[in-house]
């Protein structure tokens, strides 16, 4: 027993010793190194790095708005349907427009005609030396054709216009687009400018990260930008395309008798003012749904610069 105790605090109980506290040593130097380096990450993705959970996805919705009257005869499309720029949208019905271009295309010859006679009959007039007609009747004539060329012109002018109504019933959408919020309903009455469609226009997505002012400085137009949308795992990767140079200033407002409008409290606590960034989408991966209105996570890369 005295033997084996000696045995364990000679030489190689030692080295154990020594070789266990040079491992718990390097152990701590390497949580330290580790500590250290998540610490510096951290601080720059929340203080170098200019980021805002305020990101909202944008999008172009435009307004289709009829520019004739009349009942809807045709609706080829559903509610959150895509569509291509040049399908039709809706059909008014073109009976009276119809009519109103035959209408047109009558007058127009009319209109012609009677031109045509009244030239030929001030040319012949020209004709005549003073003792058959005076200057008066002559000036007459020429005066006569001339007013039967502008109602030609008007007829031809009407005309356009009838063929324009005409045209203006099948209503065509004018970009790529998803219908959205769709209450028109076939067998409804149009009325001019009164929006019954509205597309979301799939070709115009961007983010609006609203940063604080204190970030801005850090931000460039070119800057690469990851968004991480709620909802979804994927990251969307653009760069900045703007940035905004005006926000509302409450204090600016000016009252009823045009004085500037000012606040007397202020308080001692200062919140930074929040600025749009405009994000250019670059790429969206597999999976993502891009909705106008999703909010998400925006962060800013200035290391690349």
């Amino acid at each position: 027993m005295f033997r084996r105790e000696q045995a364990c605090g000679g030489p190689v109980g030692n080295a154990r010793k020594g070789v266990l506290k040079a491992a718990r040593i390097l152990l701590t130097i390497g949580t330290c190194a580790l500590a250290a380096a998540v610490f510096v990450q951290m601080w720059k993705a929340y203080m170098i790095a200019p980021w805002t959970r305020d990101g909202r996805v944008r999008a172009y919705v435009v307004t289709i708005a009829p520019e004739v009257v009349g009942r809807i005869v045709e609706l080829p499309i559903v509610d959150n349907q895509l569509v291509h720029k040049g399908d039709v949208l809706m059909v008014i019905d073109p009976t009276d427009y119809k009519i109103a271009v035959s209408l047109a295309e009558a007058a127009v010859k009319h209109a012609g005609a009677t031109a045509e006679n009244a030239q030929a009959e001030a040319a012949r007039r020209q004709k005549l030396d003073d003792l058959a007609i005076s200057d008066e009747e002559k000036q007459s004539y020429t005066s006569t054709a001339r007013a039967t060329h502008a109602t030609y012109q008007q007829a031809i002018a009407s005309l356009n216009q009838a063929r324009a109504n005409l045209a203006r019933t099948r209503i065509i959408s004018p970009v790529n687009g998803y219908v959205t919020n769709l209450l028109t309903r076939m067998g409804d009455y149009a009325t001019v400018g009164k929006g019954i469609i509205s597309l979301v226009d799939s070709d115009s997505f961007w983010v609006d990260g609203y940063f604080e002012e204190t970030s801005v400085p850090a931000i460039k137009e070119g800057d690469p930008a990851t968004i991480k949308l709620m909802g979804y795992d994927q990251i969307v990767r653009g760069q900045v395309d703007s940035i905004a140079r005006g926000i509302t200033v409450p204090d600016a407002n000016p009252d009823t008798s045009g004085l500037a409008s000012v606040n007397p409290i202020f308080t001692w606590v200062r919140l930074a003012q929040r600025v749009p960034v405009r994000i250019r989408i670059d790429h969206v991966q597999e999976g993502v749904r891009l909705v106008a209105g999703l909010t998400g996570t925006v962060e800013i890369d200035p290391v690349n610069r």
